[in-house]
């Protein structure tokens, strides 16, 4: 019997359909390239910011939120891979990616709480505002402080009721890139108030050497927003369920010193 020639539309759908195979396997080799023959995860990859004293390449640890992170994970025989991105990618990306389980640190609000499973407290962050000492702000309420030019960070939440107030445009809210931002335009009177956490204004304006110069002008105002618990951000799913019970059970088993152990680890630098 003579074959007939493959039609040169087959051929090349035929070509197409191989290569999409070829495609899904090293998809998938990539995605199990952390897992043991036996099928159990050994590593796991959660994205970060740059956000001292909690988070960040160049610290010690890479920051208490990371040593905390790490040291928990270690309890439960495995191994923390972390990269430091911009704060709006670093979400996309511990969310969305298939090789990554999540994120870290994140604010347990109605928003995270929607798109996150949310592991227990790592942390607390005292989030207020910094303000010039020359002139100080009182208030009480949020009410009060309408007609104030108030910095946020682009892509942070803060409270609910913080957000809503700025979403609804209550708030006069200015959003920049960065902490370091918007503390340098606080200093020259662009802004009234920045959104910040207490830990994080103490260590910018102790350590950054443009900061520095600013610290005897700026401080952190009185009253708070929100003492807010710090998470992690698994992704939702079966297997981000296991992995925060798993993170859960040996972090709560850490409790209660966990943040001062992390304070006292040996730097790694």
């Amino acid at each position: 019997m003579l074959r007939r020639p493959v039609p040169s539309l087959l051929l090349a759908t035929l070509q197409g359909v191989a290569m999409a195979l070829l495609m899904l396997v090293a998809a998938t080799t990539m995605v199990r390239a952390d897992i043991a023959p036996d099928g159990a995860v050994t590593t796991v990859r959660l994205s970060s910011l740059d956000w001292p004293p909690f988070s960040g390449e160049g610290l010690p640890n890479r920051g208490l939120s990371t040593a905390i992170v790490e040291r928990t994970l270690a309890r439960t025989g495995l191994v923390l891979v972390v990269e430091f991105l911009p704060w709006q990618r670093a979400v996309a990306t511990g969310l969305l990616a298939l090789d990554y389980s999540g994120y870290f640190p994140e604010y347990r609000t109605a928003a995270s709480q929607a798109k996150c499973l949310l592991s227990a407290p790592i942390g607390s962050s005292p989030l207020g505002f910094a303000e010039r000492v020359a002139v100080p702000v009182k208030w009480r309420s949020l009410s009060d402080l309408v007609g104030r030019r108030i910095g946020t960070v682009r892509g942070y939440v803060n409270t609910d009721a913080f957000d809503r107030a700025a979403a609804d445009g209550t708030l006069t809210v200015e959003p920049a890139v960065d902490d370091a931002t918007n503390l340098r335009k606080l200093a020259a009177g662009r802004l009234d108030m920045v959104v910040i956490d207490a830990n994080v204004l103490a260590h910018l304006l102790s350590t950054d050497p443009d900061l520095r110069p600013l610290r005897t002008g700026l401080r952190f105002n009185g009253r708070l927003l929100e003492d807010k618990s710090l998470h992690v951000c698994f992704q939702p799913g079966a297997a981000g369920e296991t992995l925060r019970s798993r993170f859960d059970r040996a972090l709560l088993a850490d409790r209660p010193d966990s943040a001062l152990q992390a304070a006292r680890l040996p730097s790694k630098r």
